[in-house]
C-alpha cells in the first residue's frame, strides 16, 4: 500500500517513539563500590534489564510489560488509521480510464463519470441508370439535365461527451461538422442535462430529439440502411429533429412512455423546418430560414409509447409502438406585408446520400404575401411495428402528416416502408426496451486473420411516399432497396445498398427541379464506411 509523504512521515515518527519509550538496558552492580554500571567486569553483578518510563526514574522491566504492549497497540491503531485515511485521500482525486467499448474517465466513488464519443461516416453514391435524356430544367436559353452527381462525401462527423454529476444527474453534449451551414451553434445536436427521479423516470432539459418514429429514436448508427426511409427523413429528419425543450420519460421493462414540449432554437436552427438551404433557395419565397429574421418560432407537443407485447426472449419479440404530434407553425411577414420568414417545407429524395437533391418539393406551404396560403398547424401520427426472430426480423412504419390552416383543409401528406433482415452469421438485432429503438450489433466473433468473420446481414425492403394531397402538389414516389452490411467489431462497419426507384411522378410539382425527374429510371449504389465510438 503506497502512502503519502506526509503519512510516510508521521507513521516513522510514531515508530520511532515507540522504539524510544521501549529501549531497555542491562545494569550491574559493584559489589564492593556499589556503583552501576551498564557493562559487565570483575565483581560486578547483574542486576536485571530496566527501561525508562520517566526522566531519571529507571523501572525494571517485566511487571510493566502489559502496560507496553497496550501502549504499542494503541499507536499501531493510530498508524493504521493514518494509512487508511491516506487510501482515501488518494482515491477521492484519482480517476478511471474505461476503454471497453468507449473512453469512459469516472471517479472511484462513482459520483463523476464523463465518456467521449464520436462518429464518422463516409459514403459514395454512383447513380448507373438515369434518364438523362429528356430531364432538362425547363425554361429559356441552354439548361444542364437533371441528374444526381456521382462522388463521395462526408455524411456526419461527430464528437462528443456524456456522463453523470452525483449518480442521478447525466448530461450529453454532442457537434457534428458537418452541420454547421454557416453558424457554430447549427452544428449542436443533442445539449442536454437530465434529472433521474427513479430508475423508471427522468425528465430532461435543453435540446435533444422529438420522441417520434422507430427510425428516429434509433441512431444513424444503427439503421439498417443508409439513410432513413423517406417518410421519416422527410415528416420527422429534414424538420431538424433536434429542438430545444423539456422532455419526460417512464419505461419500464417491456413498455416506454416519451413526451416533450419543444421549440425551434433562435437564429441558428435557421432550417428546423424545412429542407436544406440549397433547396431552399429554389423556393421564390427564400425557404424556412428564420436566422436574420424577426418574429416567434414554431412549438410543438410530441408523444411516443411503445411497449412488446410478445417477448420469449431477447433475441425472439415482438415491438409495437405509435407517435403523435401537433405543431404549431408561425408564418413571419414584414412591414408591408411581404414574406419574410417562417413557413414549412416537406421535401426529400429517395433515398439518395451523397447527392440529396430533393426529387419531392411541396415548396414553403406559406405564401409570399399576407393574406394567401398559409401553413399554421401540423398533426403527425405514426404507427411502427417490428419482430425478431432469431437471425431474422421485419420493421415497418407509416407516418401522416395533415397540413390546417389559411387556404387548407386538411390535407394528408403520407408515407411507409417495411422491409426485412437477415444475420447470416446467427446475431439477433439487438433492442433496447427502456428507449423503444434499436443498439449497437456485436458480432458473436469479430473479423480478425485467425478465422473470425465478424457478423454479416442482409436486408431488403420497399418504401413509398405521397407528397400529393389537394392544393399541395409535392409528388410521389416508391423504390425497392437491397442492402449488405459487414459488422467487421461492434465499432466498425461497412454497408452497401441498391435503390431501384419503381415510379417517380413530379410532373404536377412546382418546382422545376423536382419537375425534371418526372418518370425518371434511377437506380443509385451506395456505400458507407462507418467508426464510431
Amino acid at each position: 500500500m503506497k502512502l503519502s509523504k506526509l503519512t510516510f512521515a508521521v507513521a516513522t515518527a510514531l515508530t520511532a517513539s515507540v522504539t524510544t519509550s521501549a529501549f531497555a538496558m542491562v545494569l550491574y552492580v559493584d559489589n564492593k563500590t556499589k556503583q552501576i554500571y551498564t557493562e559487565a567486569g570483575p565483581g560486578r553483578q547483574i542486576l536485571g534489564s530496566f527501561e525508562q518510563v520517566q526522566e531519571g526514574i529507571p523501572v525494571k522491566n517485566g511487571g510493566d510489560v502489559s502496560e507496553l504492549r497496550g501502549k504499542l497497540e494503541l499507536q499501531d491503531n493510530q498508524i493504521k488509521a493514518l494509512e487508511e485515511h491516506a487510501k482515501a485521500s488518494e482515491e477521492e482525486g484519482m480517476v478511471e480510464i474505461k476503454k471497453d467499448g468507449g473512453i469512459e474517465f469516472k471517479s472511484r466513488d462513482g459520483n463523476f463519470k464523463m465518456a467521449v464519443n464520436g462518429r464518422m461516416q463516409v459514403d459514395s453514391q454512383v447513380n448507373t441508370n438515369q434518364n438523362l435524356t429528356s430531364n432538362f430544367l425547363p425554361g429559356a436559353g441552354a439548361q444542364m439535365p437533371a441528374t444526381l452527381d456521382n462522388g463521395m462525401g462526408l455524411r456526419r462527423g461527430r464528437i462528443g461527451v456524456e456522463g453523470t454529476f452525483f449518480k442521478n444527474t447525466d448530461y450529453k453534449f454532442e457537434y457534428d461538422f458537418t452541420r454547421g451551414n454557416g453558424t457554430t451553434a447549427s452544428g449542436v445536436t443533442d445539449a442536454f442535462a437530465r434529472y433521474n427521479f427513479s430508475t423508471p423516470f427522468s425528465v430532461k432539459v435543453g435540446a435533444f430529439k422529438e420522441p417520434f418514429s422507430l427510425e428516429e429514436a434509433t441512431s444513424n448508427r444503427y439503421i439498417t440502411f443508409i439513410e432513413r426511409n423517406m417518410a421519416v427523413n422527410t415528416f420527422v429528419d429534414n424538420f431538424n429533429t433536434y429542438k430545444m425543450g423539456i422532455g419526460a420519460n417512464y419505461s419500464a421493462d417491456r413498455w416506454q412512455i416519451g413526451t416533450s414540449m419543444q421549440t425551434e432554437g433562435v437564429g441558428a436552427y435557421n432550417n428546423a423546418y424545412g429542407t436544406n438551404a440549397t433547396q431552399s433557395a429554389l423556393n421564390a419565397q427564400g425557404g424556412v430560414n428564420r436566422n436574420g429574421g424577426g418574429g416567434d418560432t414554431s412549438w410543438e407537443v410530441n408523444a411516443r409509447v411503445t411497449g412488446m407485447p410478445w417477448m420469449e426472449s431477447n433475441t425472439k419479440f415482438w415491438h409495437i409502438g405509435t407517435s403523435g404530434s401537433y405543431i404549431n407553425v408561425n408564418n413571419n411577414y414584414k412591414s408591408d406585408g411581404s414574406y419574410s420568414n417562417g413557413g414549412i417545407i416537406f421535401a426529400n429524395g429517395i433515398g439518395n446520400n451523397v447527392d440529396r437533391t430533393a426529387i419531392l418539393n411541396t415548396g414553403n406551404l406559406t405564401g409570399a404575401k399576407l393574406g394567401a396560403a398559409q401553413a399554421q398547424h401540423l398533426t403527425r401520427f405514426g404507427a411502427e411495428s417490428a419482430v425478431v426472430y432469431g437471425p431474422f426480423s421485419t420493421q415497418g412504419e407509416y407516418i401522416r402528416t395533415d397540413v390546417s390552416g389559411t387556404g387548407y383543409g386538411n390535407e394528408s401528406l403520407s408515407g411507409y416502408y417495411g422491409y426485412a433482415t437477415y444475420f447470416l452469421t446467427g446475431e439477433s438485432r439487438n433492442y433496447k426496451a427502456k428507449t423503444g429503438a434499436w443498439e449497437r450489433i456485436k458480432p458473436t466473433h469479430n473479423f480478425d486473420m485467425k478465422g473470425g468473420w465478424g457478423a454479416w446481414e442482409l436486408a431488403a425492403g420497399y418504401d413509398s411516399m405521397n407528397l400529393n394531397s389537394g392544393s399541395i402538389q409535392g409528388g410521389r414516389a416508391s423504390t425497392a432497396k437491397f442492402g449488405v452490411n459487414w459488422y467487421v467489431n461492434p465499432h466498425i462497419r461497412l454497408m452497401a445498398n441498391y435503390i431501384h426507384a419503381l415510379d417517380i411522378n413530379t410532373g404536377t410539382v412546382a418546382n422545376a427541379n423536382s419537375k425534371a425527374f418526372n418518370n425518371s429510371d434511377l437506380d443509385i449504389i451506395e456505400s458507407r464506411v462507418q467508426i464510431d465510438w
